[in-house]
């Protein structure tokens, strides 16, 4: 997975379940990806060492994949995302019955 699109995958996570995070997890990964403070910066802000924040955001990236791997929230949105799109071209019917069925 090339770096712009881990990013992606990993904000998309972290907007689903980032609140399952501790809040120092949720802060080392908002200063780093959102807001694109160096590991050093975030050391500092935090007082700790530089390895302590990236061991901290792998562990968060590990976390953030566990989650979708068992609870899958961001594939069935995407599923359900695709369903209402094709429901809107077609008004087939039989897109509605998938939608319920995501819910199930």
């Amino acid at each position: 997975m090339e770096n712009i699109e881990k990013t992606e995958t990993l904000n998309k996570l972290f907007s689903y379940y980032g609140a399952l995070l501790t809040d120092k997890q949720q802060a080392y990964y908002t200063n780093y990806y959102h807001l694109d403070l160096s590991l050093q910066e975030i050391a500092e802000l935090f007082n700790v060492s530089r390895n302590a924040v990236h061991q901290q955001l792998q562990n968060v990236e590990k976390h953030l994949l566990n989650f979708e791997e068992k609870l899958k929230l961001v594939q069935t949105g995407q599923k359900r995302s695709e369903l209402l799109d094709k429901l809107e071209t077609t008004k087939d019917f039989k897109y509605i019955k998938d939608l319920r069925k995501l819910d199930e």
